[in-house]
C-alpha cells in the first residue's frame, strides 16, 4: 500500500531562499526535479516528487519556496510553504554557515506545535564551515543535525537516509494497515463495492482497492460483491466471514442483510481509524444532538472532484443530517489541501481522506481542537444518522 501517494512518507524541505534545498533534493534522488540557480527565489511553488528511497520505501518530497522571500510574489509563496507543513510527515530544515535566524526558529516552533519530527541540514560546507558557536545554537533545538555539501558530498543520499531513519514516525516504521489487527490469515472478508456514479469508468474507487489489497496482504480470503448479490454471497460461503466492509452510502441496505453476529464496518471508517483519530471522530459526531437551525457545518474534502447529481458531500450527508436532527443547519463545503478559518463552525464533517496522508488529517484534527470545533468523518456520520454507529465500530472494541 505504500505505493499510493496518500500513504507515502511526505518529506518537506524548508528554509530560507538559496540555502540549497532544491539542490539537496535533486542530489538525494539523483534527478533534476527542481530548477536550481544562484538567484534567490528560483523555487516559486511547492514542487512534489514521488520516489523510492531505499530502505525507507515510497516517499514524496515537498520542495518549498524559500522563506524570507523578498520578491514580488514572496508573500504568497511563503503562505503556500507554511500550508505544506500540514501534510508533512518529516521536516527537513536547510540552512548554511549563517546558522539559525528568526525564520528557522519559527519553522521549528511550527513543526514542534504539530509534533512533526525534523532534521536540520547545515549545507554549503564546501563554501564555508559553520562556526562552533552557531552550531551550538542549533543544538539547543535538536541534535538531529547533518553537516554536508549538497554539491560535493559523495555519500549524500546514504547520510540523509541514515539521519532520516532515526526520526521516522512510528506508523512508517511499523507499516500500519487498514485491517491487519482485526483479521487473521485465512479469515474471510466480504467487501461490498457498489459500482455507483462516482466510481471511475472501468475502476473501483481508491478505498475499495486499498481494502482489497490489505486483505490480500494479510493472507485473507477477499470476496468482492455488490449489494444485490450480497445475501447470495453470504449464503455461498461455507464459513461465515470475519468482517463485512461496505461503502458507507450502502450502510442501510447492507446492515439489513448482514447477520448481527458478523462484524460490519465501512471503508470510510477504516480510513478514519488508519489516518485520523477514531475516538475524536466518534465524540465529534455526537455534536449533531445539539445542532440548531442555522448552525454552520463544514463538509471538508481533501481532494477536488467532479460533482454528480447525488453527490455524497453536497446532497447525501446534508439530507441524512436533516433527517437525524430535524433541523436545518447551514452546510458549507471546502475542498483541497487548504483549510478555511474555522471560527463560527459548530461541526466539521471530513471525508475519508483516501487522497491525502495521515499527517494532513492529524493536522486538521489539531486545528479543529485548537479552534474548539468538533470534527468527525463521512462514514461515522452516515452510520450515526442511520442509528448503526455502535455496530459499525464494534469490531474495533
Amino acid at each position: 500500500m505504500k505505493e499510493l501517494k496518500s500513504n507515502r512518507l511526505h518529506i518537506g524541505m524548508y528554509g530560507k531562499t538559496n540555502t540549497g534545498k532544491s539542490t539537496l533534493m535533486n542530489r538525494i534522488l539523483n534527478q533534476e526535479i527542481s530548477i536550481t540557480s544562484e538567484v534567490a527565489g528560483t523555487t516559486t511553488d511547492v514542487v512534489e516528487k514521488s520516489a523510492e528511497l531505499f530502505p525507507v520505501g515510497a516517499v514524496t518530497f515537498l520542495d518549498t519556496a524559500g522563506l524570507e522571500d523578498i520578491t514580488e510574489l514572496g508573500e504568497k509563496r511563503i503562505e503556500k510553504t507554511l500550508k505544506a507543513i500540514n501534510r508533512t510527515d518529516v521536516g527537513v530544515i536547510v540552512c548554511d554557515y549563517n546558522g539559525f535566524g528568526e525564520c528557522e526558529k519559527e519553522l521549528v516552533k511550527k513543526l514542534n506545535s504539530l509534533k512533526i519530527p525534523y532534521l536540520i541540514v547545515v549545507n554549503k560546507s564546501d563554501v564555508q564551515p559553520i562556526s562552533s558557536g552557531k552550531l551550538r545554537e542549533i543544538k539547543e533545538y535538536t541534535h538531529n543535525i547533518m553537516q554536508i555539501s549538497s554539491i560535493k558530498d559523495d555519500r549524500l543520499t546514504d547520510k540523509f537516509v541514515d539521519a532520516l531513519l532515526k526520526i521516522l514516525p512510528e506508523e512508517f516504521v511499523n507499516d500500519l494497515s487498514m485491517m491487519g489487527d482485526l483479521i487473521n490469515p485465512d479469515d474471510t472478508v466480504v467487501l461490498v463495492t457498489p459500482i455507483d456514479k462516482e466510481a471511475p469508468r472501468g475502476r473501483l474507487i481508491l478505498p475499495e482497492v486499498q481494502a482489497i489489497r490489505d486483505a490480500l496482504d494479510n493472507n485473507c480470503i477477499a470476496c468482492v460483491t455488490q449489494v444485490p448479490q450480497l445475501e447470495k454471497t453470504l449464503n455461498l460461503l461455507k464459513n461465515k466471514p470475519k468482517l463485512v466492509v461496505t461503502d458507507s452510502q450502502a450502510f442501510k441496505e447492507v446492515d439489513a442483510i448482514v447477520p448481527e453476529d458478523i462484524y460490519l464496518t465501512s471503508f470510510s471508517i477504516l480510513l478514519a481509524r488508519l489516518k485520523g483519530d477514531l475516538k475524536t471522530f466518534i465524540d465529534g459526531v455526537k455534536t449533531l444532538n445539539n445542532i440548531q437551525n442555522g448552525d454552520r457545518i463544514l463538509i471538508a474534502e481533501s481532494c477536488t472532484h467532479h460533482r454528480i447529481d447525488d453527490d455524497i458531500a453536497q446532497v447525501k450527508i446534508p439530507k441524512l443530517v436533516r433527517m437525524k436532527t430535524g433541523v436545518e443547519p447551514k452546510f458549507e463545503h471546502y475542498s483541497g489541501h487548504d483549510f478555511p478559518d474555522l471560527d463560527g463552525y459548530k461541526l466539521i464533517i471530513h471525508c475519508g481522506a483516501c487522497m491525502t496522508n495521515k499527517r494532513e488529517v492529524l493536522s486538521r484534527i489539531m486545528l479543529a481542537k485548537s479552534a474548539g470545533v468538533p470534527i468527525t468523518n463521512y462514514g461515522i456520520t452516515i452510520s450515526y444518522c442511520l442509528g448503526i454507529l455502535d455496530r459499525a465500530t464494534a469490531v474495533f472494541k
